[in-house]
């Protein structure tokens, strides 16, 4: 169930298990690819997460009570002041984002949608995420429990690719709103692009923005990320979140 095209008779009728919230960013990623990227993706694995929770968990058959996934709109602007030098970025603060992901989803268990996953797009969205979840768990206002999930972390061995705007951010768009990629801009992507992320001394990171060592915003080759890597990374994705939402829905918690 996307919530934004349902009705509130539709939620009052349905019987949800769990809401997942896509948590993106607004931010450059590169020539060749649109600032919404992250909450893009975002989105898609969390609808295709959504539908893979529902198949395992309801079988072939229709039970009389089908276990029921809502996808929330997303949450478009997060952490990312560190692409503050590329036109269009925006940003808000740490303090900030923490608040508005906790208090929107602390709307849920009003209407009884007590369990929430965070499905995360943003490098920079990881550290405030993992608050908000822990500190919306701990509230004893309600009897809700939430994770945070970071799609590109439960990719298997593609993970070590991750970048920025590099190969595995554009196969997933790629594979999903493959319009919005200017493939006519990869090559001028590829030559501008850093190696690694940051600037790295006795494991510290020098950098504190991306242009200290990015030229056009871009960690990666993003020509090593086709369209069959992309539905290869949304089929690992969706089953790491689907078994991932299984096991929130399951927990016992207080």
């Amino acid at each position: 169930m996307r919530l934004a095209d349902a009705t509130w008779t539709d939620v009052r009728d349905a019987d949800v298990d769990v809401a997942l919230v896509p948590v993106g960013s607004t931010e450059q990623h590169g020539p060749h690819a649109p600032l919404g990227t992250d909450t893009l993706d975002a989105v898609a694995v969390a609808e295709a997460g959504a539908a893979a929770y529902e198949t395992a968990a309801n079988g072939d058959g229709a039970p009389a009570e089908a276990a029921e996934a809502a996808v929330t709109p997303p949450i478009p602007v997060g952490v990312a002041e560190e692409h503050r030098a590329f036109d269009g970025t925006m940003w808000v603060s740490p303090e900030t984002f923490r608040a508005y992901a906790r208090e929107a989803a602390e709307s849920l268990p009003h209407h009884g949608i007590d369990r929430v996953v965070f499905v995360n797009g943003h490098g920079g969205n990881v550290e405030a995420l993992a608050e908000v979840a822990r500190r919306f768990s701990r509230d004893s206002a309600h009897d809700g429990y939430a994770v945070a999930f970071t799609w590109f972390e439960a990719v298997g061995e593609h993970a070590s690719d991750m970048g920025h705007a590099g190969p595995l951010e554009t196969a997933l768009l790629r594979a999903t709103n493959p319009d919005l990629v200017r493939e006519d801009r990869i090559e001028e992507s590829h030559e501008g692009a850093a190696d690694r992320w940051g600037e790295w001394v006795s494991g510290v990171n020098l950098a504190h923005d991306s242009d200290e060592f990015t030229e056009n915003g871009v960690v990666g080759d993003p020509s090593a990320g086709d369209v069959a890597r992309g539905e290869a990374l949304l089929d690992l994705a969706s089953d790491a979140l689907a078994d991932l939402t299984a096991a929130v829905v399951d927990r016992e918690t207080r």
